[in-house]
């Protein structure tokens, strides 16, 4: 099938990818014209394991192009997805304007019947403001289908996730457009839902939400933990090997964050308000995440008293490892209040360079970051970070004080080389 991805960001450009893998013809169209000439000579503009190949190979084989002429790339494709970017508004809603953008684009160019792939991340009621879009800039009458496709791609597995997923959704209201992603899928071993499109748009925000929960409820509970003197991990780990419950995103920290959990749980608690209903529970949750690194500053400041004029290595600066996206990272937070509180803060990243504008200082090393410090945060997972030698570590610090904010480090190794180790919910 010939495809075009309508927005080349992290969505977009995994979606082309795999699309290609799968021996389609795909184009990329983007109306930022830096983003299409790196992609066009083969350098990705985000992090993400694997894409950086793949993408060298699809342009080199001819199955990938990207462009910004949209009036051609709109009428010479039969499946138009749609993957720009659904930010938060200033209310919690989201902001559908890039949305509505692209579907009035494909209304003026709309040449004969296409089947439109929403798979940006929108609120419940979106296919249907996407069709009359479409619709009122049409110059003449043209049929075309309206599907929703949400994504369910991992920041850091993106890949693993679109190559191999759990399920793929269908919303369509049209036999025809049905047949049409039936066809686009069929190479793919999962489970399909073939549903309406308000559903399938309700499935993404409750995957997400539900997912936010269970972080909320053991980090809750591992506060818990903390008082009662009991291992948080093996809490996790008893209950998670119940088939009903699962493992997955019980790992007590510092907080979710990221460019779709707090995002995705914002607009779905504005729909429920704008429907007159309460999602209580989704809202505690909101409120103990909110709350989770004031929880750790707590724990740091009862170890050193008054953090003024204190040095503090913050290690990591992504939401989560394997991506450089700190959009609604938890380290900002914890740095934030740092340095309200008058420490001095040094950081590092294996991925991410914030530039200038920031109080804090970025250093290019673990070992610069660590050294001459008062307490050391761990804040995003990092394979390297489970690495460092702590007895040389110990070495360069003032004062011994680790916390881990993502409870990976090996504790015992860690007491064993002379620090004072804290991690929520453990004994």
């Amino acid at each position: 099938m010939k495809i075009l991805i309508v927005g080349t960001g992290y969505v977009g450009t995994t979606t082309a990818l795999v699309f290609c893998e799968k021996g389609h013809q795909v184009t990329g169209l983007d109306v930022d014209e830096k983003k299409i000439r790196r992609l066009q000579s083969g350098q990705l503009h985000f992090f993400e394991p694997g894409l950086d190949e793949l993408l060298k190979k699809h342009l080199r084989e001819g199955n990938l192009s990207f462009t910004q002429n949209e009036s051609k790339a709109i009428k010479e494709n039969d499946i138009i997805f749609i993957c720009v970017g659904t930010p938060q508004d200033e209310d919690g809603s989201a902001d559908l304007k890039y949305v509505q953008d692209v579907a009035e684009r494909i209304g003026k160019n709309l040449n004969a019947y296409k089947v439109i792939v929403d798979k940006s991340t929108v609120p419940v009621g979106t296919a249907d403001k996407v069709t009359k879009w479409i619709t009122q800039h049409q110059e003449k009458t043209v049929p075309f289908d309206v599907v929703s496709n949400p994504e369910f791609l991992r920041e850091g597995s993106a890949l693993h996730d679109a190559l191999k997923p759990d399920r793929i959704i269908i919303g369509h209201s049209s036999e025809k457009a049905l047949h049409f992603m039936r066809e686009l899928y069929k190479d793919f071993d999962c489970p399909f839902v073939d549903t309406t499109q308000k559903t399938a748009e309700m499935i993404k925000y409750a995957a997400n939400s539900f997912l936010a929960l269970k972080i909320s409820y053991i980090n809750e509970l591992a506060r818990l933990c903390d008082f009662l003197e009991i291992e948080v991990d093996d809490i996790s780990r008893g209950i998670g090997l119940d088939h009903r419950i699962g493992e997955a995103f019980l790992n007590a920290g510092i907080g979710y964050g990221g460019s779709c959990f707090p995002k995705d749980v914002s607009a779905l608690l504005k729909t429920a308000e704008t429907n007159h209903q309460s999602l209580s529970i989704l809202e505690a949750a909101v409120k103990v995440n909110k709350s989770q690194p004031k929880y750790f500053i707590e724990k740091l400041q009862a170890a050193l008293g008054s953090l003024e004029n204190k040095v503090v290595a913050v290690l990591g600066l992504a939401f989560k490892p394997n991506t450089d996206d700190t959009r609604e990272s938890p380290s900002f937070k914890i740095i934030d209040d740092l340095e309200k509180a008058g420490a001095k803060v040094k950081v590092h990243d294996p991925t991410v360079k914030v530039g200038s504008g920031h109080t804090f200082k970025q250093v290019q090393t673990v070992e610069e970051c660590v050294s001459d410090t008062d307490a050391i945060i761990l804040c995003t997972g990092w394979e390297q970070y489970k690495a460092i030698d702590w007895v040389s570590v110990r070495k360069s610090v003032r004062f011994p004080f680790i916390v881990d904010g993502k409870n990976i480090l090996n504790a015992n190794e860690i007491k064993h080389a002379g620090f004072d180790y804290y991690a929520i919910g453990k004994s």
